[in-house]
């Protein structure tokens, strides 16, 4: 058994696109079907290709509800602080911060829920500690 990919529908392609190229990743391939009125566009980490998103648009949906039964994507990534940072600078709500520099956890566009992990744990580092104690990040 081989993992190929985790699949998710995204209302707003252009804007969940954008927030996996903040995460690191890149779109390695997109499907259009006309009939069917849907785009697949998948995208992987540099160098770990077999480690796909699939975002599904369906052209004509009017939104998604918020379903619990999805748990989240998760992804290694070099430097948590570094990654949080630069979500944070580009408006994206940080929901669980890397206090511990090790997990922290942040929302795509469509509430898709996605763990960031460093491998290893950074030493505690500011601002990080202090969002953590006052409840506010």
């Amino acid at each position: 058994m081989k993992y190929l990919h985790t699949m998710i529908r995204v209302s707003d392609p252009i804007a969940t696109i954008r927030f996996f190229e903040l995460l690191g990743l890149r779109e390695t391939k997109r499907f259009d079907n006309e009939a069917g009125r849907y785009t697949l566009i998948f995208l992987a980490a540099p160098g770990d290709e077999d480690a796909q998103v699939e975002l599904t648009h369906n052209w004509d949906e009017a939104g998604y509800g918020e379903g619990r039964n999805f748990g989240h994507l998760a992804y290694r990534v070099d430097d948590i602080y570094a990654t949080c940072h630069r979500l944070m600078e580009a408006g994206i709500t940080i929901n669980r911060p890397p206090r511990d520099g090790h997990m922290a956890f942040v929302r795509s566009p469509d509430n898709i829920s996605v763990e960031l992990l460093q491998d290893g744990r950074l030493d505690p580092a500011e601002p990080w500690q202090s969002m953590a104690n006052t409840g506010h990040w």
